[in-house]
């Protein structure tokens, strides 16, 4: 129930009365919750404000509308702390998640100038171009495309792709991985990548560049990245100095 004596507004109570019923498990992933009229009877409150609270969660991510059908709930986004350097097969490891590939593209090219700038390597230079798609638990959640120097890695497989390239790297390449530096930006779905995704086309897209280097500042790999921006979300503990 809502308590109209709280100094906390209506709609922000029944948020958190909804998200402590999607903890308890009382609605589960891709259950349909009762309708506005519905809440709006069991909290004794205006449409207006269960509409309000049903579109605060659906901006969070915590529900999704469906047109003509109704309001689900979503499965929770995956979070990835933007401190440490981790691959995607070790950030669904430490999620008890199970990661997989799809190859898209494995092949040798010469490096367009922005990878070669960024790889420090001469623009005549061949680098590998890595197109996978990256699964959690056989879903689909990002599309990532790698470039590597050739000369660095002349033995690089599509074996050995289908699995952790800093796997690769670190392990049978005896190299170690130093830092990165990374760029986030929102943008939108076209058709290509949405069919990929298996998501509409326009749904939002958390775009991401990476720039890796080994521990004596060599640049070793550039990655573009594109993630389903319903089922992941970045965190970061913020200090003031």
């Amino acid at each position: 129930m809502v308590d109209k004596k709280s100094p906390l507004p209506m709609y922000y109570q029944i948020e958190e009365d909804l998200k402590q019923r999607i903890a308890n498990q009382e609605y589960k992933t891709s259950d349909m919750i009762p309708s506005e009229r519905e809440l709006s009877e069991a909290f004794k409150v205006s449409r207006m404000t269960v509409r309000q609270a049903i579109t605060n969660l659906v901006n969070e991510g915590v529900l999704y509308r469906e047109k003509g059908r109704g309001t689900f709930v979503a499965e929770e986004k995956i979070e990835q702390p933007l401190q440490g350097l981790t691959s995607f097969t070790e950030d669904m490891k430490a999620r008890g998640m199970e990661a997989s590939s799809r190859l898209l593209t494995f092949e040798v090219m010469r490096a367009p100038s922005d990878i070669s700038r960024k790889l420090e390597i001469g623009e005549e230079a061949a680098v590998y171009k890595i197109q996978r798609i990256r699964y959690a638990d056989q879903k689909p959640m990002a599309v990532e495309t790698n470039f590597l120097s050739v000369d660095m890695f002349p033995d690089l497989s599509e074996e050995t792709v289908l699995g952790s390239l800093y796997s690769y790297v670190e392990k049978m390449k005896k190299q170690t991985i130093g830092k990165a530096h990374q760029m986030i930006e929102a943008t939108t779905a076209d058709q290509s990548l949405a069919d990929l995704l298996d998501i509409p086309v326009d749904s939002a897209i958390l775009s991401i560049e990476r720039h890796s280097s080994l521990s004596d500042g060599t640049p070793f790999e550039v990655v573009k990245s594109s993630y389903r921006a319903d089922r992941y979300k970045f965190i970061s503990d913020i200090y003031r100095t």
